[in-house]
């Protein structure tokens, strides 16, 4: 059954004993019921003026579509715990389980540690997490830029072409793209991702510099700058929609 929580958000059991939160939001120009899922989780919306029963008949009825949809997506149906001020957690950076631990201290910053991270926040504590979260997109940005600036250096002399510009911020669906203007943008997520997919990621990209579609010939210049790739590949198609999660409900509300 289909049963309510604080906010807006619904609790499905379902026939295989999960348990699966879906988002619940009234659409203005929906004319039916809607159900979704992304990488972000499971969704319903629903038109102005429908009775809260017809949603949860609505979930009920898509239970068993629902929970394969998110099994596909390898998304874990427990919720992953939020970020709170003080309160460690764990969480995936380079690929390995991290630990994230807070502290106070005269001005905001990150300070890593062995097996983790800690982030530092002055008193007063009026906006301190949203500041965590800047925090901690800042470092994982600073921490994708030094790799890729470190790959290039190596990459650009083989191919022979360079992008203009790196771009890096949280992407939906996409790990990587190239832009018209030859800017390279990449997923902020993968600096959750151990190195070496990050490393596919951007080798995939800059591969469109010389072929612009994903044709026989580009995946011969993606084998040549990166052996490695099914591999890569494989391991973010299987781990990706957890990443993402990840990134999600560490950084949620900073700015794309």
């Amino acid at each position: 059954m289909a049963q309510h929580l604080e906010g807006d958000w619904l609790e499905l059991a379902t026939s295989g004993g999960n348990v699966i939160r879906v988002l619940k939001a009234m659409h203005p120009r929906s004319r039916r019921l809607r159900l979704t899922v992304t990488p972000k989780g499971a969704r319903v919306s629903y038109p102005n003026g429908t009775h809260p029963a017809q949603v949860n008949a609505f979930l009920r009825s898509h239970a068993d579509w629902l929970e394969q949809k998110l099994e596909e997506l390898h998304l874990v149906t427990k919720p992953l715990p939020p970020l709170k001020l003080g309160h460690a957690t764990d969480f995936p950076f380079r690929g390995e389980t991290t630990q994230l631990q807070w502290a106070e201290g005269p001005y905001p910053k990150v300070e890593p540690f062995e097996g983790g991270l800690t982030l530092i926040i002055p008193r007063p504590h009026t906006r301190a997490l949203p500041v965590a979260r800047g925090l901690l997109a800042s470092y994982f940005e600073a921490q994708i830029r030094r790799d890729v600036s470190r790959w290039l250096a190596g990459y650009v002399p083989q191919l022979g072409l360079a992008p203009t510009a790196l771009r890096i911020r949280p992407m939906k669906s996409l790990w990587g793209s190239l832009d018209t203007r030859d800017r390279i943008n990449l997923d902020l997520a993968l600096a959750l991702a151990p190195p070496a997919a990050l490393r596919y990621v951007l080798a995939h990209e800059l591969c469109h510099l010389k072929v612009r579609s994903h044709s026989r010939r580009f995946w011969v210049q993606v084998e040549g700058l990166f052996p490695e790739w099914r591999e890569q590949r494989d391991w973010l198609r299987h781990n990706g929609a957890i990443l993402k999660a990840e990134l999600d409900r560490l950084i949620a509300d900073v700015a794309d």
